[in-house]
């Protein structure tokens, strides 16, 4: 193979990749610098894509490799236990969403409900144990869709009230759409990106009172959430990390966590906490509804399922929506590692973790006619056009 010139659009995509690093090593609070991936240039840049079949576009932008101390000091204003002791992560490059998930885009996945239900009365498309692999369940219609939509139903406000499963199953609706591995972010991958390369409570610094420029709190929400990206970003061009809507990662809360490990570091991997059980689980970032403190880089917010479904009438619960006022604070946002896992190893991402979620799922569906199955592939876009 003949070997190219370097052109200037190479090097300008070069300049791109190592950007995050370059902040992190010139930012005085950083403690250590970002040693950036073995990647091709031209493979690791933003992005935008459009979700196939429709022209609603979601935005990513690259993290580059690197350490962190994750968690927070003793000295950190408003520092809760189960922020420390702080342990040192190494975190392998990935894509982060610019901006949480919004309603233009979750609602795209709403509508596979009314959908895989006319596949299945056609008799086609339908899931066997052969195909199992890439059946996504489609969320059932909102128990009160007024109640959900308090904030209002403006497509570039944050999706919210969907649980820790309805969001992985969101992410394995896009992977198999794109052909592109998508998942949640663990913990450590979140703090990391959220202090792009700081040691500070906050991504801006330490100052809760410049919170009112880069986030949407309890001071200035007005009681609901605010449109995705009006404020300022952090360092890596990441909005609405502290504040908003609290957001999904995929570990399992445990308060002393970060003092199990007696290495000297760990990696993002070996540091995530797979969940043994339905609550609680981690959500970061802070909410619409939280104060400042509870809004800092390093701050942890544990769910309490049960109580977030306590609206919901039926039985058993829905798996894929919380009815209450604290379901209103929920979001996520979406990664994809430079590096995918082998496909045989996506179910574990995606999928439910419990029997007990299976459980429900599988009767909310199969026995009370709520929420649908279907099978998600490159060709889901034409047979939707097909059935119109």
């Amino acid at each position: 193979m003949r070997t190219k010139p370097i052109s200037n659009s190479v090097l300008l995509a070069v300049a791109l990749v190592l950007w995050p690093a370059m902040i992190l090593a010139q930012t005085p609070a950083a403690e250590t610098a970002v040693e950036p991936a073995s990647q091709e240039p031209n493979e690791f840049q933003s992005y935008a894509r459009a979700i196939p079949g429709t022209k609603v576009e979601f935005e990513m932008l690259p993290i580059a490799a690197g350490e962190f101390l994750m968690g927070s000091p003793d000295s950190e204003l408003g520092r809760k236990p189960d922020e420390g002791p702080q342990v040192r992560v190494r975190v392998e490059a990935f894509w982060m969403g610019k901006h949480e998930v919004s309603w233009g885009e979750y609602q795209q996945f709403m509508k596979l409900c009314a959908i895989f239900g006319k596949f299945d009365d056609l008799k086609i498309r339908q899931v066997s144990p052969d195909n199992q692999v890439d059946a996504v369940t489609a969320p059932s219609q909102l128990y009160d869709p007024s109640f959900v939509y308090e904030s209002g139903d403006d497509v570039r406000l944050p999706a919210v009230a969907m649980s820790q499963y309805g969001a992985k199953q969101y992410t394995k609706w896009l992977s198999l759409l794109t052909g592109e591995f998508y998942r949640l972010p663990t913990e450590a991958e979140w703090e990391y990106a959220c202090r792009a390369g700081t040691t500070t409570a906050f991504s801006f610094g330490d100052d809760q009172k410049r919170l009112t420029e880069h986030g949407c709190f309890i001071d200035n929400s007005d009681d609901v959430t605010s449109k995705i990206g009006t404020r300022k970003p952090n360092a890596w061009g990441l909005f609405d990390m502290h504040g908003n809507v609290s957001e999904w990662v995929l570990d399992q809360y445990h308060a002393d966590w970060y003092g199990r490990s007696k290495k000297d570091w760990i990696s993002s991997v070996d540091a995530i906490a797979w969940p043994k059980k339905l609550f609680p689980r981690v959500l970061r970032g802070g909410s619409w509804d939280s104060d400042a403190e509870d809004c800092r880089s390093a701050a942890r917010r544990k769910s309490d399922d049960d109580q977030w479904r306590s609206y919901d009438p039926n039985s058993p619960q829905s798996p894929w929506w919380f009815a209450s006022e604290q379901g209103q604070t929920v979001g996520f946002r979406i990664v994809r590692p430079l590096k995918a896992p082998p496909r045989d190893q996506w179910a574990k991402y995606h999928d439910a973790d419990l029997e007990q979620i299976r459980d429900h799922v599988r009767q909310r569906i199969e026995e009370e006619g709520r929420g649908e199955w279907g099978i998600v592939d490159s060709s889901l876009p034409a047979a939707i056009e097909k059935l119109k």
